[in-house]
C-alpha cells in the first residue's frame, strides 16, 4: 500500500464533512465550496494495469472542499474513497494552497496536488471521456500522478497563451521496485519542468501544445529486484489501488497536443476534442557490478526504454450525447530470470455517453485489448457501463 493512502471509516469522513459544513454556515467571509462525485460501474472483464475489476464496483468517490482563504491565497482539499478487496480506503489526493496575487505572472502551489505534466494528468478522473486513463498513464504514472511538493508557474505576457512551470515532489509512488527494502531512496525524488502554449484558430477552433520532462532520482530498477518482484507478486500489488507506477525510469519525456472545435465557439450544444500524447521513459535499469542480464541474447544497455502513446477523439453531437474513440499502446520491458522480455499492450476503445446535465453522465464503453507477455491477462473484448454524478459546487474543467 502506498504511503499516500490512509484508511478511515465512512462515518468518520461524513463527520468531517459535516463539521466543515457547520463552520461554513457560521461564516460569511469564508464559505467553502463542498462537492462530491459518485462513480459506479459494471465491467465484463479485467484490464492490465487498471483499477476497475470485473463485475460491479465503485470507482473514485470524490469529496472536495475549496475556498479563497483571503485575497492572497486559495486552498483545496480533495479526498478519494475507494473500495478494494472488501476494504474501504481514503486517499488524500489534494491538500494544497495556491497564491492568487503574485506579480509578473508568477504563482506558487504547495502541499499535495496533481502534477501539471502532460495533458490529462492535472485533470480529475471523473472529467475523462473514457472509463479509464490510457494505458500509458496507467503504466508510467499510476493512472494520475499526485504527490507532496511545490510548483512554480509563470504565465508569459504574450499574445499566445504560454506558461512554464517547475515542480519538486517527494516521489514515493514513482519509486522503482525494492524487493528487499534495502535501497537508499532520495527523500526529494522527483523534479519536473514543463511548458504549454496555445491559441485560437478563428472563432471556432483552438489548440494547445505541451512538452514535459520528469526527472526521477529513484526510478532506475536493478534487474535482480525486478526478478524478485515477479516472484513475490509485486505486479499484483501495482494492479490494485496503490496509484504507483508499474514501470519507472530516471527520465520521462511527454509531448501532448490538443485541438478543439465548436460551431461559433459555443461548446454547449456541439463540440469536438482531438488529443494525443507520447511518453518515453529512459534509463530504466541500473546494472549492479558483475551482474549481466541478457535481452534476446544482448546485454541490457542504456538504450533500453519504455514508451507509450494514445490518440483520442470525442464528439459531442448534441447537448445530451457524446461519442468517443481512442487507440493506445504501451511497449515495456520486464526481467524474467536472466532475460529481458518485451511487453506490449494495445487498446482500441469506443464510448457512448448520455449527459442528462453537466453534472451527470452515463457511459457505455467497448474495449478491445491485445497484450504480449502480460501475465494473467489475455486478448479480450470488454464492456463497461459507468455512471458519474456530481453533487454540490462543481468548478470549470481544464482546457
Amino acid at each position: 500500500m502506498s504511503a499516500l493512502n490512509t484508511r478511515v471509516s465512512i462515518l468518520a469522513l461524513a463527520c468531517a464533512v459535516s463539521s466543515y459544513s457547520v463552520m461554513a454556515e457560521g461564516s460569511s467571509l469564508t464559505n467553502p465550496n463542498i462537492s462530491a462525485v459518485l462513480d459506479g460501474y459494471y465491467q465484463t472483464g479485467d484490464r492490465p494495469l487498471a483499477e476497475r475489476a470485473e463485475g460491479f464496483g465503485l470507482g473514485e468517490t470524490e469529496l472536495a472542499l475549496s475556498a479563497n482563504i483571503d485575497e492572497m491565497f486559495y486552498g483545496k482539499v480533495t479526498a478519494i474513497i475507494e473500495s478494494h478487496d472488501g476494504e474501504t480506503e481514503l486517499n488524500l489526493e489534494e491538500a494544497f494552497i495556491q497564491t492568487l496575487a503574485m506579480p509578473y505572472g508568477l504563482s506558487v502551489r504547495a502541499g499535495r496536488f496533481l502534477s501539471d505534466i502532460g495533458y490529462l494528468n492535472n485533470q480529475h478522473l471523473h472529467t475523462d471521456s473514457f472509463s479509464d486513463r490510457p494505458a500509458a498513464y496507467r503504466a508510467f504514472l499510476g493512472g494520475h500522478y499526485f504527490d507532496d511538493g511545490i510548483r512554480l508557474n509563470y504565465v508569459a505576457p504574450t499574445d499566445l497563451y504560454w506558461t512554464l512551470g517547475v515542480e519538486a515532489f517527494k516521489g514515493e509512488s514513482l519509486r522503482a521496485a525494492d524487493a528487499h527494502g534495502e535501497r537508499d531512496f532520495d527523500n526529494l525524488g522527483v523534479y519536473s519542468a514543463l511548458t504549454k502554449m496555445g491559441g485560437d484558430i478563428g472563432i471556432e477552433s483552438s489548440w494547445q501544445l505541451g512538452l514535459s520532462y520528469l526527472r526521477n532520482q529513484n526510478g532506475q530498477a536493478y534487474a535482480e529486484d525486478e526478478h524478485n518482484e515477479e516472484e513475490e507478486g509485486h505486479d499484483e500489488e501495482h494492479a490494485g489501488h496503490s496509484h504507483s507506477a508499474s514501470y519507472t525510469g530516471k527520465n520521462t519525456y511527454i509531448a501532448d497536443v490538443v485541438y478543439k472545435w465548436a460551431p461559433n465557439g459555443n461548446y454547449k450544444y456541439q463540440n469536438l476534442t482531438v488529443s494525443g500524447e507520447y511518453f518515453r521513459v529512459t534509463d530504466i535499469f541500473a546494472m549492479e557490478p558483475g551482474h549481466i542480464v541478457e535481452a534476446d541474447h544482448e546485454d541490457i544497455s542504456s538504450d533500453d526504454y519504455h514508451q507509450g502513446w494514445y490518440v483520442s477523439s470525442v464528439y459531442q453531437f448534441s447537448p445530451r450525447w457524446s461519442a468517443g474513440i481512442r487507440y493506445g499502446q504501451v511497449d515495456t520491458y520486464e526481467v524474467h530470470g536472466d532475460h529481458l522480455h518485451p511487453q506490449q499492450l494495445k487498446e482500441s476503445e469506443v464510448s457512448l455517453a448520455w449527459h442528462s446535465s453537466h453534472f451527470s453522465t452515463v457511459r457505455l464503453q467497448y474495449t478491445h485489448q491485445t497484450g504480449t507477455n502480460f501475465d494473467g491477462f489475455e486478448d479480450d473484448n470488454i464492456l463497461t457501463l459507468q455512471y458519474v454524478m456530481s453533487l454540490g459546487a462543481h468548478g470549470a474543467h481544464q482546457y
